[in-house]
């Protein structure tokens, strides 16, 4: 398999302004040089270490397990990371690339906030100026997140067009580097849009499943049955299977959102229903009308909610070597309250379709060992889920 790019099998490439393709060459260039640089790998190995908190750990999770069938479930706690999400992995590594660059100043899109707090975040370490852009349906639901980006010195830029979610800030960063392109470097927050970025997101993110493959084994003595993550770009996805994926006994499942149900239209998961088609630089899966325009998406998570897929991960369905599966949010929120309820973890909603595949695995495959991303912890979302559950009196919905 190519793990370069700029093409995974028929996915992937670049469809873009003119006017970028310099920035995209000196960004591919530059990683090339950089990610073999012993320097640079000492330096994030320090980050790491020291800042970031790594090794994450692994948790099993036995009272949860008890609703998977009483399969073994075992959690890769990337919640515990700085910044509390996975996301810190991939921004330290473009933040040091933006210095190794030259340029002064980093952008980058977000959806539930998470990328935007990590990418503020490294901003302020690097002493570099920082902008995010986000949809104002994602600011109003993830307000939490944006004070913390402003009180680590980022500006947010509200998009207030389309679907007021990631897809369009996704779009106005990318119409704003186009302009500041000789002193801006973009900080692409998921493992899609135009080559290098899923490889370069990849790269970043496979700390993951490096680490996770390797506590599995010393926990179990063994790989195991199944690795499970959500996905919506991917990047913690691509990160966590990338380890297994010459492991050929070892089944790989992507959820996507399925939002109030695949029948309904409500949803966001290209892979499962989407057809082929150009999203923000990238030949992947999406969400298109017959005439090939984006239709908007839907998940009660907003940073699932988007109608595109990395082109890795569309080309890993294509041959075969990783299931995607649709979580309702229904489901995703049953799963978010039980984790939090049996083990005291809240998790992000992200998460938490994970969570909702590995229930559903777990009690078809009673014996089976079954490793989870927890991608991201849940403060960002208590507001959400108090909602959903009725916690706030705005609603009449148990939590069990």
């Amino acid at each position: 398999m190519n793990l370069t790019g700029p093409y995974f099998g028929e996915f992937g490439g670049r469809y873009i302004p003119e006017a970028l393709i310099a920035a995209l060459d000196d960004l591919s260039d530059g990683w090339e040089k950089l990610k073999i640089d012993p320097a640079f790998k000492e330096e994030l190995a320090e980050l790491n270490r020291t800042y970031t908190g790594r090794p994450s750990i692994i948790t099993e999770v036995p009272r949860f397990s008890q609703h998977c069938g009483g399969a073994r479930v075992i959690l890769k706690r990337e919640d515990l990371n700085h910044t509390g999400s996975h996301k810190i992995n991939n921004v330290l590594g473009q933040a040091l690339l933006t210095r190794s660059l030259g340029k002064t100043r980093v952008i980058a899109e977000t959806g539930a906030g998470q990328h935007g707090v990590a990418t503020a975040t490294a901003a302020a370490l690097l002493g570099l100026e920082c902008t995010i852009y986000m949809g104002a349906a994602d600011i109003r639901r993830q307000a939490l997140n944006v004070a913390r980006m402003r009180l680590l010195g980022a500006e947010v830029v509200s998009v207030n067009q389309g679907s007021n979610t990631l897809k369009d800030a996704i779009n106005e960063a990318f119409r704003e580097w186009v302009a500041t392109v000789d002193t801006t470097n973009y900080i692409f927050g998921t493992a899609a849009g135009p080559h290098p970025f899923p490889a370069l997101v990849r790269d970043l993110q496979r700390i993951i499943g490096d680490e996770a493959r390797e506590q599995v084994l010393a926990l179990t003595g063994s790989l195991p049955d199944w690795v499970l993550a959500c996905v919506g770009g991917g990047s913690n996805a691509i990160g966590m299977f990338t380890a297994f994926l010459d492991d050929e006994d070892v089944r790989l499942v992507g959820l996507e959102a399925g939002g109030e149900g695949i029948e309904s239209g409500r949803h966001a998961a290209p892979i499962s229903v989407g057809d082929v088609g150009i999203l923000h630089g990238a030949k992947t899966y999406l969400l298109q009308d017959e005439d090939g325009q984006t239709l908007e998406s839907h998940s009660i998570s907003a940073g699932l909610d988007y109608p595109g897929v990395g082109p890795e991960h569309a080309h890993l369905s294509a041959i075969g070597r990783v299931e995607y599966r649709p979580v309702t949010d229904a489901e995703a929120m049953e799963a978010f309250a039980l984790l939090s309820r049996t083990e005291g973890i809240i998790p992000a909603i992200e998460s938490a379709h994970a969570l909702a595949g590995a229930m559903k695995i777990g009690t078809a495959n009673p014996d089976a060992t079954i490793l989870v991303n927890l991608s991201g912890r849940g403060d960002k979302d208590v507001e959400t889920a108090a909602a959903w559950f009725g916690l706030d009196g705005s609603a009449t919905r148990e939590v069990f």
